[in-house]
């Protein structure tokens, strides 16, 4: 069964199908082009979405992979002290620079991408 098959599946079993998606998240497909009014997100707050901070990133060819060793060290191209990027199910979010909190390791946000906004996210303004 494709994606798209089964994504349409679920919707039918919760009654979804035929715009009751958008109906359900507020949107009107006639008054598409206009600006929207915020959306009520409370039906989503509880949902988990994976939280990560991206160091960097580099190329490597996977034969220099499979001859690395325990010890070595990769060079990579970000300046120490550099923001670094906070993502959300892998959608860049904001940027961030690591603190020590209580011994453990927290997020400072730094930057947030244009058009979030994390208290219009949360529901509190």
């Amino acid at each position: 069964m494709t994606e798209q098959a089964n994504m349409t599946n679920v919707l039918d079993e919760f009654g979804l199908e035929d715009g009751g998606l958008d109906a359900l998240l507020g949107e009107d497909q006639q008054n598409a082009g206009q600006a929207k009014a915020p959306r009520d997100l409370a039906l989503f707050r509880n949902i988990p979405v994976r939280l990560t901070l991206e160091v960097d990133s580099i190329d490597i060819a996977l034969g220099d992979l499979l001859q690395l060793s325990q010890g070595e060290v990769l060079p990579l191209d970000k300046q120490a002290g550099a923001p670094m990027d906070v993502r959300v199910n892998g959608t860049l979010l904001a940027k961030a620079e690591v603190v020590v909190v209580d011994g453990k390791y927290g997020l400072r946000l730094t930057e947030v991408m244009d058009g979030l906004s994390l208290s219009s996210l949360s529901g509190h303004a």
